[in-house]
């Protein structure tokens, strides 16, 4: 019952409160790479403004994988990602998993080397369940 009367009478302190956790959430989402949809993904490929850096193993990404994506295995993002990617340093760098899980992570380490990052919405499971094709590399 207290708490009730503390939220009646605190009601501004509680939207505030309220305002800033929304606000370091959106904000920590798009440290790590705003997610973009795969009509967006395409566009930018197809304009070739953007590079598409699939984070799977190799053994999953050569099962089947974007075309052009390039394959940068998630553990090997924080060591080798800078120097893997910098021919692509000017382009955006879109950022591609199974279903999402690692691909904020991959996207706030190289954020942070200075990269402009953005996520494939859904990861390569929803790429697939839009019914857009994957090539495989026997």
């Amino acid at each position: 019952m207290e708490f009730f009367v503390f939220i009646s009478q605190e009601w501004l302190l509680i939207a505030t409160l309220a305002l800033l956790m929304v606000v370091y959430a959106l904000r920590e989402r798009i440290k790590n790479g705003r997610p973009i949809p795969a009509h967006e993904v395409t566009r930018l490929l197809n304009s070739e403004s953007a590079v598409l850096v699939d984070v799977r193993e190799a053994s999953d990404f050569k099962a089947g994988h974007i075309s052009g994506a390039l394959n940068l295995p998630y553990r090997k993002v924080a060591t080798e990602g800078e120097a893997f990617l910098q021919p692509y340093k000017e382009k955006v760098i879109v950022v591609a998993d199974k279903y999402g899980q690692h691909a904020g992570a991959a996207g706030r380490t190289l954020g942070q080397k200075g990269f402009d990052v953005r996520r494939l919405a859904g990861g390569i499971t929803e790429w697939q369940n839009q019914g857009l094709p994957l090539v495989k590399k026997g």
